[in-house]
């Protein structure tokens, strides 16, 4: 039977049973914040899933801008995506190291560009590990392929359209951050930006969509309660936001599971609006997002 997927997260279990599947391929996209040590692609050297290729989040970019991990064109995209061995027909799965931290950022992309044939890995390599499965340190260059991108414009937000939307309302901006950094009560680890947020946000630290212990993505009907306690409303379009646009995927991954798709991702994110400049900035616990 060929290989396909039943929904967007997949198990070590399900992995395990079709880890030699030709159609399948294997992402680690973790990553990790700049000067944290050892750097994610050492890790990835070190240890990782078998026949794993590493997606390095800040390689697979856009270079003629300022701002970290931007997304990179189509032209680009596609270029990246072949060598990695990805084919439109591909079965694709992520996994970052922790469990839910950049997995979501590369799951987004993939999706981003046309590529719905995506999971990610619940629990990622903590998980797996937890669970017994091998390990390795073999690198196996893949075979090139040709992917066909198809960019859905939908799924990102600019500066100037979240600036607008300060205005307009239409969408309810929701900071993934962590509340400390959200309300500038800790500065930011990125030199020269301001403390806060963007006015009106709601905030939600991604790490709250995880079990702690075992890395696994919590139950829906549990998500949906992170949400909604959040002030999140279900029934209004969203754009997700963080430090630098890679943990308000996993925002977006956890709607996703919930059955909220009307979601995008402002790609510059706090490294854009945090700047000096004319953006406006709040501090303290938030507004209501609407």
């Amino acid at each position: 039977m060929p290989l396909s997927l039943s929904g967007s997260l997949v198990s070590t279990a399900w992995l395990a049973t079709h880890l030699d599947d030709p159609k399948l391929v294997i992402l680690d996209g973790s990553f990790k914040l700049p000067g944290v040590m050892p750097i994610a692609s050492d890790d990835f050297a070190e240890r990782h899933i078998p026949g794993a290729r590493f997606f390095d989040i800040d390689a697979v970019a856009d270079h003629e801008t300022a701002l970290p991990h931007m997304l990179p064109s189509a032209a680009a995209f596609e270029r990246h995506a072949s060598e990695l061995g990805i084919s439109n027909d591909s079965v694709v799965v992520v996994y970052d190291t922790p469990g839910l931290m950049s997995a979501g950022r590369v799951w987004w992309t993939l999706r981003t560009f046309g590529h719905k044939q995506v999971a990610i890995l619940d629990g990622g390599l903590k998980k797996w590990l937890a669970d017994g499965y091998a390990v390795t340190n073999e690198v196996t260059a893949p075979a090139s392929t040709r992917f066909r991108a198809s960019f859905d414009p939908a799924a990102v937000r600019s500066k100037g359209e979240v600036r607008d939307n300060l205005e307009s309302r239409a969408e309810q901006l929701i900071d993934a951050r962590s509340a400390s950094r959200f309300a500038a009560k800790e500065k930011e680890s990125r030199p020269g930006l301001r403390s806060g947020h963007i006015p009106g946000s709601l905030n939600l630290p991604f790490n709250l969509l995880t079990n702690p212990e075992t890395g696994e993505i919590i139950p829906v009907a549990d998500i949906r309660r992170v949400f909604e306690t959040a002030g999140l409303d279900f029934s209004q379009p969203v754009i997700a936001s963080c430090g630098s646009g890679v943990t308000a995927a996993a925002l977006a991954f956890g709607l996703h599971l919930a059955g909220k798709n009307d979601v995008a991702i402002y790609d510059g994110a706090w490294t854009e609006w945090g700047q000096p400049g004319d953006t406006p900035v709040e501090t303290g616990n938030g507004g209501d997002g609407k």
